[in-house]
């Protein structure tokens, strides 16, 4: 039982902790498009985020991929960019027009993956079996998210409805500060 604690708190604290400002502002721009009724769908898309992390975190650990460090850690921010950019171009933000983002969540997922692979393939024992550290680690990673998720949704529903500001800012806005803060980080982590 002390191993599904241990996984689960690391996977807590590697998206809630000020460590794991890329991870959250990936989150924040993925969210930043969806309003408080549609936290089905925002579940839906947190999960895939975690399904991706979790495929490479096996892969990786079973040692059937690596990867440079350095690049990893210089894409992860680009995957920010990314996500915060397409927010800009989103024209309406019905279900039908956003289903991009799931393949989006899972593919960039694959990537954050990466970031964590070599430290957990370090923190298993040599004869440690996978299943139970993986699962508890991405239960803990998936409550992280559900978290962040929703004070984003929170905040969201109270300036969109209730302080009736321009949904469209506040994609915007939100959007703007992910991809700038994103381009610092690329800056800082450029591999060359």
């Amino acid at each position: 039982m002390s191993d599904v604690a241990f996984y689960f708190a690391t996977g807590w604290h590697h998206i809630i902790s000020w460590n794991a400002l890329d991870h959250i502002l990936f989150i924040i721009a993925l969210a930043a498009i969806y309003q408080l009724q549609n936290w089905k769908q925002v579940l839906v898309l947190v999960t895939a985020f975690t399904i991706g992390h979790s495929l490479t975190l096996a892969l990786s650990v079973y040692d059937v991929i690596r990867f440079n460090e350095k690049w990893v850690e210089f894409l992860i921010p680009c995957t920010i960019i990314a996500t915060g950019i397409f927010n800009f171009f989103v024209k309406d933000y019905t279900p039908k027009s956003l289903r991009v983002n799931y393949f989006l969540a899972l593919f960039f997922g694959l990537i954050h993956g990466m970031g964590f692979a070599n430290t957990i393939r370090f923190m298993l024992a040599k004869n440690q079996g996978i299943a139970v550290p993986l699962i508890s680690f991405n239960i803990g990673l998936e409550a992280g998210q559900v978290v962040v998720v929703a004070f984003i949704l929170l905040i969201s529903y109270m300036l969109v409805h209730k302080l009736k500001l321009n949904r469209k800012w506040w994609v915007w806005s939100l959007s703007a500060i992910a991809v700038l803060v994103g381009l610092i980080m690329v800056k800082q982590r450029w591999p060359l």
